[in-house]
């Protein structure tokens, strides 16, 4: 009978565990997972049709081919695969590079592209025509997007469909504001969305200020830490062309060296861009 009794309680236990996995945290990253961030950055980076699995792949044959000849320079296994690694990271840095170069462009476009709109809706255009207006009068980075809301709208008619599509060619937070705002006044209606996407626009202006101050004032340090984490494999790399040091590092020693030399390197990197990276806003409005 108490070996029942421990059945049940452990049935009952499970139960309570499995409850704490219910289908909200499976959405989320479902949404909000590697690969919605990393199709975001690619987005951001002009780079839409280019897709997660695609990026990976290709970091993958990029190793490859940097082990065969890295290897082949060295004669060193050991020291090819060290610098293969590295290079299998080109691709993701090249990409982030590009989305946040791309995105502090945009970030100043943002107030105009609001503007735009509240000047079309205070000028009496319907939703749609205020959205699409922005392709043709709107700033020339941010037209192709709006342009294409613009097809969408008149070959189908479906105005929130549309606006999904928007959101995920523009990849962007501010966009999923703006969005939300927009499909919000089309489905309840109301007369201050005008009011509001002014009120939005003096708010993105200050936030942009801001974030560029902070930025030029951190870019010297952040600069200053990525080149104190590359000197050292620059230096290996010079130093991979000799032969003794070729045959110092095939050995365990070697391997555990250049083995606890990365790990602290992948750490210090890490560590750098937390505590020097700025509030990044996320995609919640998905």
């Amino acid at each position: 009978m108490g070996q029942w009794w421990g059945v049940v309680l452990g049935m009952g236990v499970f139960l309570a565990w499995w409850s704490l996995w219910s289908e909200p945290p499976v959405l989320r990253a479902r949404t909000d997972g590697w690969a919605a961030r990393t199709q975001d950055a690619l987005v951001r980076a002009g780079a839409p049709t280019v897709t997660p699995v695609a990026l990976v792949m290709t970091a993958v044959g990029l190793s490859v081919v940097t082990w065969v000849v890295a290897a082949g320079l060295t004669g060193s296994a050991v020291l090819g695969l060290c610098f293969a690694l590295i290079a299998a990271r080109g691709p993701f840095a090249l990409v982030a590079a590009r989305a946040r170069s791309r995105s502090a462009r945009t970030r100043e476009l943002w107030p105009e592209v609001v503007d735009s709109l509240a000047s079309g809706i205070r000028a009496g255009l319907s939703l749609p025509e205020a959205v699409g207006q922005v392709g043709q009068r709107g700033p020339e980075a941010l037209r192709e997007p709006f342009a294409r809301f613009s097809e969408d709208y008149r070959a189908s008619g479906r105005f929130h469909d549309c606006l999904d599509a928007l959101k995920d060619r523009l990849a962007d937070p501010v966009a999923d504001r703006i969005v939300e705002t927009l499909r919000l006044t089309r489905d309840v209606g109301g007369t201050d969305v005008g009011r509001v996407l002014r009120t939005l626009a003096d708010f993105l202006r200050d936030d942009a200020h801001l974030r560029g101050e902070l930025e030029a004032r951190q870019s010297w340090t952040v600069n200053a830490a990525r080149l104190a984490v590359a000197a050292p494999w620059v230096v290996l790399a010079f130093l991979s062309s000799q032969p003794a040091t070729t045959a110092a590092y095939d050995s365990v020693a070697g391997v555990a060296v250049l083995a606890v030399g990365g790990a602290c390197t992948v750490v210090a990197y890490r560590m750098m861009m937390r505590l020097g990276r700025l509030p990044q806003e996320r995609r919640v409005l998905r």
